[in-house]
């Protein structure tokens, strides 16, 4: 049987694979054919040689963000000349929270969004171009329900 490490897979659009030697947090990706490393920070044991999986979350939201919004503003021929966009990922207790009784700890996943247009344009359209930030394909995969199925290879 070929070792599952050095068997060469093709990978589709939209496929990632991991690789780990299991000697360090160090993580080598392979995001359809574009090679990255994803890490852990120092504070917890890592390297920092690359983004944490929460870091890859965030600029998963935050490309995606600036790429809507950027096809958006093209169709509209508004005059846009740079779209920056900060996502900070944080474990926040909600004090409404369903355990928070019985789980101090209880804490949810929070992605804050800052977005930054720059351009000439009225406050409508400004507006509008917030509005559309909204229906980023990958905010809206994370505010919906997501199903992981998990098969052995």
């Amino acid at each position: 049987m070929a070792d599952v490490a050095t068997t060469p897979v093709t990978l589709a659009e939209g496929e990632v694979m991991a690789h780990s030697d299991n000697t360090s947090f160090v993580t080598t990706l392979d995001v359809a054919g574009h090679p990255m490393v994803s890490d852990e920070p120092v504070s917890v044991g890592g390297t920092d040689k690359g983004p944490s999986p929460y870091g890859l979350l965030s600029a998963a939201l935050a490309s995606c963000t600036t790429m809507t919004l950027h096809t958006y503003a093209k169709s509209k021929r508004y005059d846009v000349t740079d779209i920056r966009v900060r996502v900070k990922h944080e474990k926040v207790h909600e004090t409404d929270c369903e355990n928070c009784e019985r789980d101090p700890g209880a804490k949810v996943d929070t992605l804050t969004r800052t977005i930054w247009i720059e351009g000439a344009l009225d406050d409508k359209a400004r507006e509008r171009m917030m509005q559309i930030a909204e229906k980023c394909p990958v905010h809206r995969t994370l505010g919906g329900p997501i199903r992981i199925v998990t098969q052995a290879g």
